[in-house]
């Protein structure tokens, strides 16, 4: 009986130093502490101020440049619109200054700035034109009130001149005052060249 109680003892020291040890559940816990990540509030709120600020910073950024660019687009039309309203107003001012002992120089101040077209129609009508003029002995001076533009698409500009003319003749020696409105048509693509014009026969005498 001594020896049997002797063996199992052994036996049980022995299972007792093959088992190993392994992690009890406070050491587990403690490992998932250390896993766990945590942040600052303030690490929080300012990343957030971050991310607003650079949002707003781009809508800000394509407003600008949205508003640039219509402001650039407007600039631009504006000095389209002058410049077709300056080329209106010189061309109807030297259209409106006759004198039937230089009927050349007027006619060359028609053809100015016009298509080569419109230059060749007025070049066309260069000697019926004479044959008014020089027997009323027709002169006319005219001094420029206004021009604006009426319409524009592509390039192309409806433009108004006004003008007031004054007139003398074999028959109205004193003269004659009349306002005349000039109808233009003015191409931008093709350097500003004049093509087509209206109200030239209010500056001149009737047949």
């Amino acid at each position: 009986m001594t020896t049997q109680t002797e063996e199992t003892t052994t036996v049980d020291e022995a299972a007792e130093q093959s088992v190993e040890p392994g992690p009890t559940r406070s050491a587990v816990r403690q490992g998932t502490r250390r896993r766990t990540v945590s942040f600052r509030l303030s690490t929080v709120l300012t990343a957030a101020a971050v991310a607003v600020l650079t949002v707003v910073a781009i809508v800000l950024g394509g407003l600008y440049w949205s508003a640039k660019s219509d402001l650039a687009d407007r600039h631009s039309k504006a000095a389209g619109d002058r410049h077709a309203e300056q080329v209106a107003s010189n061309y109807a001012l030297g259209a409106s200054t006759i004198d039937y002992k230089d009927t050349k120089a007027w006619l060359s101040k028609l053809q100015a700035g016009t298509t080569p077209q419109l230059a060749a129609k007025f070049a066309a009508t260069g000697p019926q034109l004479e044959q008014i003029l020089l027997p009323l002995q027709w002169t006319s001076t005219a001094v420029p009130l206004s021009s604006s533009v009426i319409s524009e698409a592509g390039g192309i500009y409806k433009v108004n001149a006004y003008l007031n003319v004054t007139s003398t003749s074999a028959q109205s020696p004193d003269g004659v005052q009349t306002t005349v409105t000039y109808s233009l048509t003015i191409d931008r693509n093709a350097d500003w060249k004049i093509t087509d014009v209206g109200g030239l026969q209010n500056a001149l005498p009737a047949k």
